[in-house]
């Protein structure tokens, strides 16, 4: 018996090492492919749609809040975040200013956009561009989610995010992953994307509702 089980623990033992040096021979051929990927998604032309649903884990939640909506992307620094649930929230970026409108507050913060997003994660996908120049990039390996991960960390340390977590498909960015400073993570899966799309002008322009609340100065 005790044969038998050094018999069984041995071909476990040659079976885990032969996985793990298929894993290491793959890891260059996955890291590289994930870098096309990245690089794919941030030369991509017109503008991006897709579904989201966003959760925010951290000590300041007793469990994962979620949201979902629908993004509108479009380069160089354009983007519209309709959150429809649980809340109605609207995040526009016009080019030069960023609104923020709570629907249930009766509120709107804008903002330039530059001193508003800074090194933000909301800047690296509207903006795209030599994503190397802001971010030390290298794989992510060890993900079972059948994605490519590509880790991503701001080269300034004042950016407000550790790191930032790219998951890509076939065709698409799928997931996307924040750990800020206080090692809250935000969480981004997105379907039914699409992407080379001629989008309205209009999704990106925002004007306040009458009777709300303005908090900044809009720039004329």
């Amino acid at each position: 018996m005790a044969g038998q089980n050094n018999s069984i623990f041995g071909a476990k033992l040659v079976h885990g090492f032969a996985f793990f040096a298929f894993f290491l021979a793959g890891s260059p051929v996955l890291a590289a492919e994930g870098m096309d990927r990245l690089t794919a998604f941030f030369a991509q032309k017109g503008g991006m749609r897709a579904e989201f649903v966003q959760t925010v884990e951290g000590a300041a939640f007793a469990q994962p809040d979620e949201s979902r909506g629908t993004l509108l992307l479009q380069r160089p620094g354009k983007f519209r975040w309709d959150y429809k649930l649980p809340y109605p929230q609207l995040i526009i970026a016009d080019g030069r200013q960023l609104w923020i409108y709570d629907v249930d507050l009766e509120q709107v913060i804008v903002k330039p956009l530059d001193a508003a997003l800074g090194d933000t994660p909301a800047l690296l996908l509207s903006n795209g561009g030599n994503v190397s120049e802001r971010f030390e990039i290298s794989p992510l390996l060890g993900r079972d989610d059948k994605l490519l991960w590509m880790l991503l960390v701001p080269k300034q340390a004042d950016s407000g995010f550790k790191e930032i977590r790219l998951g890509f498909g076939p065709k698409h960015l799928l997931g996307m992953e924040l750990v800020d400073g206080f090692d809250q993570i935000t969480r981004l899966v997105f379907s039914d994307v699409e992407i080379g799309l001629t989008l309205p002008n209009d999704s990106f322009q925002f004007v306040p509702p009458e009777g709300v609340d303005v908090v900044g100065r809009e720039l004329r």
